[in-house]
């Protein structure tokens, strides 16, 4: 009988953890190849681990809540067959493909290391930095101007690590809500500025918000508190798309074996509008700005218990529309099913979130951070518009629908944002595919 080792298996960038939530088989039992036998949840996503081949499980060895590293055995399965070629060269690959997760890493913490040490030892106004606080800053993000407006609490005001830290953790916190003054009494008004809380009251129920909502709130509001905000909106004349959609979509099943819905179409031209204008897809680094190579799209893909996901369509510029709309459809399928891989929800370097999906005519969606803008479509609906003919213009009724693009007004302005609009309403209204 031949033993095999079941290990935490490399799970994408920056993963080197997870925590075993659940083992769907016990000790004893048999299993078929790619059954699954444990969920395990990261930072990032919940996924399933499958059985590398058939055999019965002997014996379990990371516990249900524990935390298991990329590398580790969690479990022991036994089968009855021998071992098939190239097994042992499957297990050399996937033992080196986790050395190279953790080296990647690794040099991932050097180069912020050794940008914190590139940082100046002092502030505009000549606070002083240790190279502690600078990796930190160089780490989180924090710039120059935010350091000086730091109190440091060490000597002669040098910023100490708690000073530093104490920030971060009033960035992460709820900005104030203002309420108006409310008047007394003697008609004097009260303070306005108190901060309103949310007290459960008679009747009232609460309900903990689960991992996965704490970490997409987190995430949102960290989103606010870094990037500068600004939604511009276009709408555009769909008409034409949707003749040739309706046209399309029923040969499209019959051949391809798949749904043509309008996300792979808005995909595709946010893609060629990204390629038009590379300055779109980007990120920021301090005070750096990274301009992104690949063009790597995320959909946001709502969950059946309420949650949100992010599942990215790599390279999606260099995928035809058949393609595309394969991907689309399998990553939501599974994106629904819980079937994700930890690295098909990260390195997104733009985001398209489709309102529409809810009759929403249109949406100010928050940037995916490190990302600096998406992408939200609404519904389309048929009104009255005035259409150019060589007779004059017309009333007709057209196909309308609303586009609005949130970005990083740090580095994204509004030229830049209205000629990338204005682009997806020209790739939109003359659309043309591989399919035409």
């Amino acid at each position: 009988m031949a033993r095999s080792n079941i290990i935490l298996p490399a799970m994408g960038e920056g993963v080197i953890e997870a925590t075993i939530n659940k083992w769907l088989v016990t000790e004893g039992a048999s299993v078929r190849e790619d059954d699954p036998l444990v969920e395990i949840a990261t930072d990032k996503v919940d996924s399933e681990i499958p059985a590398p081949v058939d055999g019965i499980i002997v014996e379990i060895l990371a516990k249900e809540g524990t935390v298991a590293k990329v590398g580790d055995t969690i479990a022991i399965l036994e089968n009855n067959s021998e071992e098939k070629p190239g097994t042992a060269e499957k297990v050399r690959k996937e033992v080196e493909r986790i050395r190279v997760t953790i080296d990647e890493i690794k040099k991932e913490k050097t180069e912020t290391e050794q940008a914190g040490r590139d940082l100046k030892s002092r502030t505009p106004s000549g606070k002083f930095i240790s190279p502690l606080v600078r990796n930190i800053a160089a780490n989180e993000g924090i710039s120059y101007s935010d350091l000086d407006k730091i109190k440091g609490t060490g000597m002669d005001g040098r910023i100490t690590r708690d000073d530093i830290l104490k920030l971060l953790d009033t960035r992460k916190q709820e900005p104030e809500v203002l309420q108006p003054p409310v008047s007394n009494k003697s008609g004097k008004g009260t303070n306005g500025s108190q901060k309103e809380k949310a007290g459960a009251q008679a009747g009232d129920e609460i309900i903990e918000m689960d991992r996965v909502r704490k970490l997409i709130a987190e995430h949102m509001v960290y989103s606010k508190h870094t990037s500068a905000h600004v939604t511009s909106f276009i709408d555009v004349d769909v008409t034409r798309l949707v003749t040739w959609r309706d046209t399309a979509k029923d040969k499209f099943q019959a051949t391809e074996g798949q749904k043509l819905t309008f996300t792979p179409i808005f995909i595709d031209a946010a893609a060629r509008a990204l390629y038009d204008f590379p300055m779109v897809n980007i990120s920021v680094e301090g005070t750096n700005i990274i301009k992104r190579r690949n063009i790597n799209i995320g959909m946001a893909t709502a969950l059946p218990d309420g949650n949100l996901i992010v599942p990215v369509i790599k390279n999606a510029n260099e995928k035809s529309l058949t393609g595309l709309a394969r991907s689309v459809n399998d990553l939501a399928e599974r994106a629904r099913n819980n079937k994700l891989k930890p690295d098909e929800i990260t390195g997104g370097t733009f985001t398209v979130t489709n309102f529409g999906s809810y009759n929403n005519l249109s949406g100010t969606p928050i940037i995916n951070q490190p990302q600096a803008a998406i992408l939200g479509t609404g519904a389309i609906r048929k009104k009255p518009a005035v259409v150019e003919t060589p007779e004059g213009d017309m009333i007709a009724i057209r196909h309308i629908m609303i586009l609005s693009l949130s970005y990083d007004h740090r580095v994204i302005d509004g030229a830049l944002a209205g000629k990338f609009l204005n682009r997806m309403k020209d790739l939109l209204e003359n659309y043309s595919s591989d399919l035409s």
